[in-house]
């Protein structure tokens, strides 16, 4: 009788005690999607029913007139921000209360990968923000063209050999496999310092242990998750996110570079180069005008061996997954879109014509159609689903509609989101948003977009420091295959797009399979 009476006043403390959690929304008048009881609103991503792009997307969609809504990770509120006056005050205004990022990677947990900038918090961020910037400048990126230019002079070169062999005269393949191993060549060579052709190569451990870091499978994504949410629990269990066979070859590859090239005095217009100007502690200052906001410093500050291994890692997993998504999603549109490839084609040409051959950063940045077609891309499919934020110190945020009579506080450690996914695919700001319409970036129309609608890199200080390196290697890697290669679907193409559950990526589910074609 003792034992049953236990059980029933431990489901009763259990039961008030997530009551009480549950009604952080309710309290204040804050619409909200109701949570399962300690999942929270993640069971249809755990179930992997939703994308989490899905989520966002409901979520938004089901709340248009309120300025921000709830979502509830396990236990833990996180307010997802809809009106753009509260988005700018967060990002820019205010960005104080809300300097950093949410902890993906506890370096509790990960001292190695938990240093990484997009994890470092107040000073520590901004002194390694600021000791990186000078390696995104546009003079960088002139010097890193070339780099990307001979990685993809391999690509084509292998694809027309593939091609000419096989005998349909072309090539139907998952092209997420092409973009992937072209940014892994790209990123070896601009960031890495070391020349890798893994078109040839398929098997070389730099693309294997690239697929295994940035694969972000669902035990990856359960673990983000917990570490965001019960980072506590994670110390206590020591449960690592990454291999540790993982973690030693990026970190036995930066050092080793740095070390060797020291040795031999060998300088090279690279990340590995800058990384080891900031072992030295050398000044750097801010490269763009939005990081101004912060201020710009010299940074005195000699970063440990990890720290800088963890630059180089972070910045290897964007580029390995982030900008292969994206060329992968680009060239899926013009295959389904063969008149606008028809017209980026034709500029392709104009271009060629124009500068004898040769192209360069300056000509492939005033290729006006090429931007347009990237921008639209970026907008139809962000990598960034949704930016996030932690708040460092109590934030009245204000009512979150007409009908409230109480401000919602976000208290100190609760989390921010705004949901980029909901936005860009909002017809209020982008008719027809499912449409792929390049014509919304040109000269005549790009004045409708309105301001705060269009965030695929983020906003503020915060935003993403490689957004220029992305932007280039794509344009690159476009410029080069479209000139010799048509794409166009094929059997396996899926129609339309349904994103992989088992992964926190943008993946088609089914595959990214297109069909590669010499041009004539």
């Amino acid at each position: 009788m003792l034992f049953w009476i236990w059980c029933v006043v431990l489901v009763a403390a259990l039961v008030l005690y997530l009551r009480q959690k549950y009604s952080r929304f309710s309290a204040c008048g804050v619409k909200y999607l109701s949570p399962v009881p300690l999942l929270g609103n993640l069971t249809r991503m755990l179930f992997r029913i939703d994308h989490f792009s899905d989520q966002i997307l409901r979520l938004y969609n089901a709340y248009p007139n309120e300025r921000f809504v709830g979502r509830f990770e396990f236990l833990s509120p996180i307010v997802i921000v809809n009106d753009f006056e509260l988005i700018k005050m967060i990002t820019v205004k205010d960005f104080e209360y809300f300097l950093d990022h949410r902890s993906m990677i506890d370096e509790k947990c990960e001292p190695f990968l938990g240093r990484n900038l997009f994890s470092l918090k107040g000073q520590e961020w901004k002194d390694m923000r600021s000791t990186l910037s000078p390696a995104f400048t546009s003079l960088k990126m002139k010097l890193m063209v070339p780099f990307m230019v001979e990685v993809g002079n391999r690509m084509i070169e292998t694809l027309k050999k593939k091609i000419k062999q096989s005998k349909t005269r072309y090539l139907d393949m998952d092209c997420k496999e092409l973009t992937t191993r072209y940014a892994n060549d790209v990123i070896a060579s601009c960031a890495f310092g070391i020349k890798i052709d893994s078109m040839v190569d398929e098997n070389n451990e730099f693309y294997q242990m690239g697929r295994e870091a940035s694969s972000f499978n669902f035990r990856q994504l359960v673990l983000f998750f917990l570490s965001q949410n019960f980072p506590k629990i994670m110390q206590f269990l020591k449960i690592e996110i990454f291999k540790e066979v993982t973690k030693k070859f990026f970190k036995q590859i930066v050092m080793g570079t740095m070390n060797e090239r020291e040795a031999k005095q060998i300088v090279r217009p690279d990340l590995i180069h800058l990384l080891m100007e900031a072992k030295k502690g050398s000044d750097a200052g801010f490269a763009t005008v939005e990081e101004s906001n912060v201020g710009k410093r010299n940074v005195d500050r000699v970063w440990a061996d990890d720290d800088l291994a963890a630059q180089a890692f972070v910045f290897f997993i964007a580029g390995f997954e982030g900008i292969s998504s994206l060329m992968c999603f680009t060239l899926y549109e013009l295959a389904l879109n063969p008149n606008i490839q028809k017209k980026l084609f034709a500029e392709i040409m104009e271009n060629e014509i124009k500068n004898n051959g040769k192209f360069d950063y300056t000509s492939i940045q005033s290729m006006v159609y090429l931007d347009m077609v990237i921008s639209e891309v970026l907008r139809l499919w962000s990598p960034g689903v949704a930016l996030d934020r932690i708040c460092n110190k109590d934030y009245n945020i204000g009512k979150a509609n007409e009908k409230c009579d109480k401000d919602y506080i976000i208290r100190k450690g609760e989390g921010v989101m705004i949901p980029v996914w909901g936005i860009h695919r909002n017809p209020e700001f982008h008719p027809d948003p499912l449409k792929f319409d390049p014509e919304r970036f040109s000269e005549e129309n790009k004045h409708k977009i309105k301001p705060w609608t269009y965030i695929p890199f983020g906003i503020g200080p915060r935003n993403c420091i490689g957004s220029r390196f992305a932007l280039c290697e794509v344009k690159v890697m476009l410029y080069q295959l479209l000139q010799h290669i048509e794409v166009s679907p094929c059997d396996k193409t899926v129609i339309p797009v349904k994103l992989s559950t088992d992964t926190f990526n943008l993946k088609m589910k089914g595959g990214h399979w297109l069909r590669m074609k010499l041009r004539q």
